[in-house]
């Protein structure tokens, strides 16, 4: 594989931002003058890392470049903060992550490298924080991915969070002063909860949807609790809890394997 850091000054980030991108190496038994102007569309997997981190965890502590290598995927890991994949309107001059894969990120990857744009040929994943911005990005803009997986996180039922898990809602309670209340985020895109449930009552075309959770991870009541939901409303999805696992390393680099191997199909021979 061929792997790069982009470093370049974003609009809706106002200020530079690193992005590693994974790109398809080329096969030992064919020309460099045919490969590379071979006009070939690669499927991209848009990789999200969680808190705490940056574009570089995926690469460093998973074995993502050869799951890619195997299925010829782009991947595509940007640098989030801390920011929930949201918009941080008044942090400092503005932050506005939410914004900035859709309007910035993947208008520079489809323009400047050989990555399809089609709907069928892209994914999100993502794990933790990484995980929720995955629901973020897949269920308001289900146009735009074919798969999604979501590990170790779920979409947050505020109440229920509120009262069972109060250890981590003071954070949601951060992104609800950004907001500017608990109504307004109730009602915006954050809240994947009620996003994701007037999207299945409206009938809209999902992307193929993966859930996994260790069932040792502190966070994995929640994640039943949401289970439970979707079963109750109807939402085609596949769950895995997998015996042994916290909220670790080894268990993200097993389940994103697992998640390629449902979303996007067979290695290639």
């Amino acid at each position: 594989m061929a792997y790069m850091t982009l470093d370049f000054q974003s609009d809706c980030l106002m200020g530079n931002t690193t992005v590693s991108v994974i790109l398809p190496d080329k096969p030992w038994n064919e020309k460099p003058e045919k490969y590379y102007s071979n006009g070939k569309k690669y499927k991209v997997l848009w990789l999200l890392h969680g808190t705490f981190g940056d574009h570089s965890d995926w690469i460093r502590k998973s074995n993502i470049e050869l799951y890619a290598s195997e299925r010829d995927l782009i991947v595509v890991m940007p640098s989030g903060l801390n920011a929930n994949y949201a918009n941080w309107e008044h942090f400092s001059i503005g932050f506005n992550m939410y914004d900035f894969l859709t309007q910035e990120l993947m208008p520079l990857i489809y323009g400047w490298f050989p990555a399809s744009d089609k709907r069928e040929d892209n994914y999100i994943a993502g794990l933790s924080m990484g995980g929720r911005g995955t629901c973020v990005y897949a269920f308001n803009h289900p146009e735009l991915f074919a798969g999604a997986a979501v590990l170790s996180a779920a979409p947050r039922d505020i109440e229920w969070d509120r009262k069972v898990n109060p250890q981590y809602f003071e954070r949601t309670q951060g992104s609800i002063d950004n907001r500017g209340g608990l109504k307004e985020y109730v009602e915006s895109y954050e809240n994947t909860w009620r996003v994701l449930d007037e999207a299945v009552a409206a009938g809209k075309k999902l992307p193929k949807l993966y859930f996994a959770c260790g069932k040792d991870d502190a966070l994995y009541n929640g994640y039943l609790h949401f289970k439970e939901h979707a079963q109750e409303i109807g939402l085609e999805a596949k769950f895995e809890e997998i015996d042994g696992y916290k909220h670790e390393w080894r268990f993200w680099d097993l389940t994103i394997e697992k998640a390629l191997d449902y979303l996007v199909g067979e290695k290639k021979k």
